[in-house]
Formats: structure tokens, sequence, C-alpha cells
């Protein structure tokens, strides 16, 4: 068993499953989605992003692609989160909307990695 692969897919599948976990819930309800939740999908993300680097095939290009996506959109999610909260200093639900569907995207980001992670690992058993 290869441990970096091991740890590879860990970070990949959690960064999905803490994506989905501060998805989930009215879209527009601040309540339904927690700023620690989002924090750690955030750093989850980076971290797969940075095990994803050293990848020097072409599924790793496209898995680096896709992990980028998706950090991408949580950092415009912390943005819009980050002014609204702290500049204006109330998060409207359309402001909510704005980051949960921002969250949205980085989690269909996520979840590309995922099918492309299962999908090279079962061609690797042939």
């Amino acid at each position: 068993m290869n441990t970096q692969r091991v740890w590879f897919a860990f970070f990949i599948v959690l960064a999905l499953t803490l994506n989905f976990g501060f998805f989930v819930g009215e879209i527009d309800n601040p309540l339904h989605h927690h700023p620690i939740e989002f924090f750690c999908a955030l750093v989850v993300s980076l971290i797969a992003t940075v095990l994803k680097i050293g990848d020097r095939s072409h599924m790793g290009a496209v898995l680096l692609a896709t992990s980028l996506v998706a950090d991408f959109q949580l950092i415009a999610a912390a943005i819009v989160w980050g002014y609204a909260s702290q500049v204006t200093g109330v998060v409207s639900p359309s402001v909510m909307a704005s980051v949960v569907s921002l969250a949205g995207g980085a989690m269909l980001a996520n979840l590309t990695s995922v099918v492309l992670l299962l999908a090279e690992t079962i061609q690797l058993k042939r």
C-alpha cells in the first residue's frame, strides 16, 4: 500500500465531504451554514491541492486543475462572506446565497476530483 496515495485520497474525499456539509441547508439562511465548517473545507481543499502538485501525469494535471477550481471558488466565497460580515456588518440572505452558490461550485469540482480518482483506481486494477 502506498501511504502517499492514501493521504492523497483521504484529503480529496475529506474536501468533498466538508464542502457538502457546508452546502446542505437553506441557501439563504446564514444559520444553516457554519463559518468553522467553511473554514475547514477551505483549508482541507488547499491541503489537497498541495498534495496534487507533485504528480506529473496527465491525470495529475487534471486533478490539480479541478482542485484549483475548488480553491478559487472557496476563496471567492470567503472574500464575499468576509466583506459582507466585516465591512457592511450584516450577512444578508442574498450574500449568503452567493457564498453557498460559490461553495456549490467548489463541491462540484471536488466531486469531479473524486470521480477521476475512482476512475484512475479502477483502471489500475486491470
